[in-house]
């Protein structure tokens, strides 16, 4: 998919759960992996989506089907600021 194409929430939520399903056990994956795998490698590109990825990751995390870190810890999804890192829910 190319950047100019809007992205639908569908096609968020597959990406995002996707590299979340590759993760190894205790891994996390940046959020702009997300916007590369849908919008290609130019951050032109991909730059454009990450609003959308990032609240498609709060709705996701506040369904438990995502959990959002920030400095290595889970953060609250509802108050979490700056640079974020995204995973699996841990089964345990």
């Amino acid at each position: 998919m190319n950047g100019t194409a809007r992205i639908s929430d569908t096609e968020l939520e597959k990406a995002m759960l996707d590299l979340a399903a590759r993760c190894a056990p205790g891994k996390t994956f940046d959020p702009t992996d997300v916007a590369r795998v849908l919008a290609g490698a130019s951050p032109e590109a991909w730059g454009r989506i990450m609003p959308p990825v990032r609240r498609m990751a709060v709705r996701l995390a506040e369904e438990g089907r995502l959990v959002i870190y920030r400095k290595g810890k889970p953060a609250d999804p509802a108050a979490f600021k700056g640079v974020y890192r995204l995973g699996p829910p841990r089964l345990d």
